[in-house]
């Protein structure tokens, strides 16, 4: 299914303002007297059961208890509407022309007279229902003395150290020294690329830090920022928070084959630096912006994308529910993402918290109702609510390749009317339940697949997207959120605790997005900047200024330090919204460079190191893990692949006929185009605590749990990219030392000390290797085979270095602040670990292979491997 760039999708008109018809003329007594005895009884007995309030049944959308319910409609909108009685779809329905209502048996023939009489007068109906007026009794002005809602002050003349600084002062804190050399820049390239640095890279920074220490740091913050990696570590960080995923979740959980189209949109605008208003701008209204070619207007459509891309209730019998629960979401999305506010916690009543009314969300309700919301997926018994895609100016020429003949086509459209023609007649034999189901899914699949091909047989270039609706209308305030309760209208407009809050003035015709696109990246918005930069900063300290990274209402955390976060927004809108300058200057500062060593001290006073007196010891992501794990093995592809596996596989159910057990788990690209299943992520991602795709989540977790440890004992990932390092080191040198000095430094980005270095000599003076069976006894599922542990003497192949997970958090254990009740947490000693007892049995590989294999494995397997310092 696609659309063309315009709109193409007929609302009908006054339905979302909650306006049904002009106001009724006052009924007669004989019309009040005439509904009363023959029309509201037969409603009774053959309707209210499916489409009434009292029973909770809405079939379709329709409720027939009330007279607005009618004309409000259901999926088909006004069920009265037509240009007589006889071209309603009510009448339709009663004589089952093509409808069949009631569906088990039709009505007496004496019932639908008396309807057909009640239609010539006008269907007068008494049913008429008050009209209600919610109000909000909530203090606006005083809620704007909250900190978030007052514009940033810049501190002249002041710079990100000096006012950490002030502060450390101020609580008597005495701030570490800098980080040597080797960790600062494991730390800068995982912060900026998620890699570690090769062996080449580390001796080029050596160098350069020995002639000039500020300019090689410098040097190497400019570089890494300009690689293409870099757009794919931090557009990641904002999938987190665009709640990025290739399915809708929930009650049906549908694939969105061309969800990464916006994935791209996102780390190329990473990549180019694109000012941070305008990335919003596109993503909020890219398709009502001025654009100056084909290709930037293409970009804006894809990037629409971000209000497409959540999850949807697919199984939703109600389309005024499914449209509210749509608006919803992407209210929710974009007032977290930007603003970092739970605005959609006033839906049903004033925010209980924050100077939200329920009127100021509505306003912005009617902004998103007002707009057609494209994502895909294909129609059957338990999609109901199935959508168009956006079809694309720019053909994509991967597309020539999917191209289909005129005879499949043929064969296509053929099944396509046989399934007709089988439906039609079991309907008319009274057997459509049989297969029913089956025939409408085959259908729908067939129709999609049709729908989407273009001239020559070549698939029409699609993506998910918005585009305002062909009459946008304000919102009418719904009575506890119940979308069957109508209250009053209100204008499309804003929240009124921030500046140019209020009813909006809109362009004529269109939604409002392209007005809250504008006022969201206002410069006197207080909270866009201020919310942008603290995930800047979290990202690259492990926490926020503010804790809360999207609650910053009066239930949210207060920032740390409120004067450097108002230094660096201004900052930040000054340097033109520039995201990389804003990575740069803190990647420059002293705050940033220095060591994670524990002072006794300090930790008493400030033991979650809330005022950067170090720098807190971190996990790896999941992402970094898995990619770090290709990198060090040598079998990581830094290309984009085309589309994802998602895409190639095109429309699914997720579930038991289709899930990441399906898709291949051998790919070598990076982590960012894995395929993200809502509920079905896959183990490299879903066990190191990858952000929920279902919400929001600007932050990750941060467990130590039995499976992690399990996966990288176990998985044939990390066996393959062990042995693979294993036989790289051994081509680089014949010597054991070198051996494990050069991967000390691959694995952890440090050179092996003498300690080290003992115990991995004792390591080898006791590792065994297993004997292996030829490559002819070996089945295609055995190519990786275990032994159980071995019996040895106790305190025998221990080394230093690699360290167990023990289940604490990294620099939170202990009173001391280290992992394991020693000062300097992974900074300082480093406590022994026994080697996993792992045996490796790939096939060919020598006796000295396959234990070299099992100390790389070690130290993947090693909490030292997943700590970045």
């Amino acid at each position: 299914m696609k659309t063309s760039i315009a709109p193409a999708i007929t609302i009908v008109s006054g339905l979302l303002s909650g306006e049904l018809h002009a106001a009724p003329q006052p009924l007669t007594s004989e019309q009040s007297r005439y509904f009363e005895t023959h029309i509201r009884p037969a409603l009774v007995q053959y309707c209210y059961d499916c489409h009434s309030e009292e029973t909770g049944k809405t079939r379709g959308g329709l409720l027939l208890d009330t007279r607005d319910g009618m004309l409000r409609g259901g999926d088909n909108g006004n069920v009265l509407a037509g240009a007589t009685y006889r071209d309603s779809l009510f009448w339709d329905a009663i004589t089952w022309k093509d409808l069949e209502m009631p569906p088990k048996d039709k009505m007496p023939a004496e019932v639908i007279q008396k309807f057909e009489t009640w239609l010539r007068m006008g269907a007068p109906d008494p049913r008429i229902q008050a009209k209600v007026v919610v109000k909000s009794e909530m203090d606006i002005e005083a809620g704007r003395n909250h900190w978030a809602f007052k514009p940033p002050t810049e501190a002249a003349g002041a710079t990100i150290d000096s006012l950490v600084t002030a502060k450390l002062k101020e609580k008597s804190l005495t701030p570490a020294g800098p980080a040597d050399a080797l960790t600062l820049l494991r730390r800068i390239n995982y912060d900026l690329v998620g890699l570690p640095p090769t062996a080449k890279e580390i001796s080029a920074f050596i160098s350069a830090w020995d002639k000039d220490r500020k300019s090689a740091i410098s040097a190497k913050v400019d570089e890494l920022l300009a690689r293409p990696q870099y757009g794919e570590r931090w557009g990641r960080h904002w999938l987190d928070v665009a709640r990025y995923a290739e399915s809708t979740g929930k009650d049906v959980n549908v694939t969105y084959p061309h969800a990464w189209r916006y994935r791209n949109y996102v780390i190329d605008s990473f990549n180019a630096d694109k000012p941070y208003d305008e990335f919003i701008k596109e993503q909020v209204a890219g398709d009502l912006l001025k654009v100056k070619s084909e290709a930037e207007w293409q970009e804006n459509l894809i990037a629409t994308g971000f209000l497409a891309m959540g999850t949807k209730s697919l199984n939703q019998s109600n389309p005024r529910q499914h449209r509210m629960d749509v608006a919803d979401e992407q209210i929710d999305a974009v007032s977290q993402a930007t603003l970092g506010l739970t605005v959609s916690c006033a839906r049903c009543h004033d925010h209980k918290y924050d100077p939200i009314p329920t009127t100021d969300y509505y306003a912005l309700a009617g902004i998103f109702l007002s707009t057609d919301t494209y994502y895909g997926t294909v129609r059957s018994a338990q999609n109901k609510r199935a959508s168009q895609l956006i079809e694309l100016p720019i053909a994509d020429p991967m597309n020539t390749r999917k191209r289909v003949s005129q005879a499949e086509i043929q064969q296509m459209e053929q099944q396509l009317q046989q399934l007709r023609i089988t439906r039609r007649n079991n309907r008319a034999t009274g057997n459509d339940a049989l297969a029913g189901a089956a025939i409408r899914r085959r259908m729908s699949e067939l129709e999609s697949k049709l729908a989407q091909i273009g001239e020559g047989g070549i698939p029409d270039t699609l993506a998910m997207g918005v585009q305002d609706a062909r009459d946008p209308a304000n919102a009418a305030v719904y009575v506890r959120g119940n979308v069957e309760k109508p209250a009053q209208e209100v204008r499309r407009g804003f929240l009124q605790v921030l500046p140019g809050g209020g009813p909006a003035a809109i362009r004529r015709g269109q939604s409002g997005r392209r007005e809250l696109a504008d006022w969201l990246t206002a410069k006197d918005n207080p909270l866009t900047a201020r919310v942008m930069v603290n995930r800047i900063w979290l990202k690259l300290f492990g926490e926020g200024l503010v804790a809360s990274p999207n609650n910053w209402g009066t239930t949210g955390q207060a920032p740390t330090h409120p004067r450097l976060l108002d230094h660096l927004a201004v900052q930040f809108m000054n340097d033109g919204w520039s995201i990389k300058q804003t990575i740069r200057r803190i990647l420059l500062s002293d705050a940033y460079q220095r060591s994670s060593e524990i002072n006794e001290s300090n930790y008493e006073r400030d033991p979650d190191n809330k005022m950067l007196w170090r720098f807190s010891p971190r996990p790896m992501d999941a992402e970094a893990l898995r990619d770090t794990i290709l990198a060090i093995g040598g079998g990581i592809e830094l290309r984009r692949p085309y589309g994802s596996q998602i895409s190639e596989t095109g429309d699914n159910r997720v579930g038991r006929g289709f899930n990441q057990d399906r898709l291949k788990a051998d790919v070598r690209y990076r982590s960012i185009y894995l395929p993200i299943l809502r509920d079905d992520l896959p183990d490299a991602l879903g066990l190191f605590d990858f952000a929920d795709p279902n919400v929001s989540k600007p932050t990750r977790e941060a467990t130590n749990v039995p499976a992690q440890g399990l996966y990288l004992m176990n998985n044939p990932l990390v066996l393959i990219e062990a042995t693979a390092m294993a036989r790289n080191l051994i081509k680089e040198s014949p010597n054991r030392e070198s051996q494990v000095r050069s991967a000390f430094l691959r694995a952890f980005g440090r050179q092996a000390d003498e300690s080290d270095l003992q115990a991995a000599q004792a390591f080898f003076a006791n590792y065994r290797p297993v004997r292996q069976a030829s490559n002819s006894q070996r089945g295609p599922q055995e190519q990786f085979q275990r032994r159980g542990p071995r019996a040895r003497p106790q305190g025998q192949g221990q080394f230093r270095g690699p360290r167990a997970m023990n289940g604490e958090r990294p620099g939170m254990a202990g009173p001391t602040g280290s992992m394991g009740g020693r000062p300097g947490g992974m900074g300082g000693g480093r406590p022994g670990m026994n080697i996993p007892r792992t045996d490796l049995t790939i096939p060919n590989m020598t006796p000295e292979e396959q234990t070299l294999a099992v100390f790389c494995q070690g130290l993947i397997a090693s909490a030292e491997f997943r700590i970045l310092n």
